[in-house]
């Protein structure tokens, strides 16, 4: 089996796909699953597949394919999520209140337990199952209640310092909803969600279509 570390980040973000569409197959009434299936539900080989699975050792068998009641827990095991995280939401806007009352993270072992802002009319208001609290007391309910993610919805402006306070909280990793980029030292992992560049990226590859067609 490779080290952690020399696995390619998309290998990694392939097999949280790869555990949706066995979760998928598993509703479906599946027992087992291919690796064609699984790279056609993706867009990539099913070579693709097998060379993504093979960094983490030996699965299924040849002709026979995944089993899925045993893919399941063994992905979630490599991806960290057969246990349950606690995480925070920092910044109390729009996009805050969507993930606050988001119900999936639950589901997939997430658990919100903190949000906080620095707008007084809405410290101390409930939203989802948090209790707003202010930006300055995450270095105390971040111990307190065991805050391992913070989930950054922040202005850009104010963004690197949120971060820094995070990190000294002694945070694990940071989800990135701001378009700043974050310098926070080797070990904490940070994951950016951009909007803007994802909406982007879409008009253009819908540009390249409408234009090539």
């Amino acid at each position: 089996m490779s080290d952690r570390t020399s696995i390619p980040r998309p290998t990694i973000k392939r097999l949280s796909l790869y555990l949706r569409e066995i979760e998928s197959q598993e509703a479906g009434g599946a027992v087992t699953v291919s690796s064609r299936t699984l790279g056609s539900a993706l867009g990539i080989t099913d070579a693709q597949v097998r060379r993504d699975l093979g960094y983490f050792g030996q699965f299924g068998q040849p002709g026979i394919g995944y089993s899925v009641k045993a893919m399941i827990p063994r992905l979630k095991s490599i991806l960290r999520i057969d246990r349950e995280w606690n995480a925070a939401v920092v910044g109390v806007g729009n996009i805050g209140r969507a993930l606050l009352h988001y119900p999936r993270f639950t589901a997939k072992g997430f658990n919100i337990v903190g949000a906080f802002d620095v707008e007084d009319s809405i410290i101390g208001t409930t939203v989802g199952n948090c209790r707003v609290a202010r930006i300055e007391d995450i270095p105390r309910l971040a111990v307190e209640l065991e805050i391992e993610f913070g989930i950054l919805c922040v202005p850009k402006q104010v963004a690197q310092e949120v971060a820094d306070l995070l990190v000294t909280a002694g945070v694990r990793g940071i989800l990135n909803f701001t378009p700043q980029r974050l310098e926070v030292g080797p070990a904490i992992d940070v994951v950016s969600v951009d909007f803007s560049l994802a909406l982007e990226q879409l008009a253009y590859q819908v540009s390249e279509e409408v234009d090539g067609g």
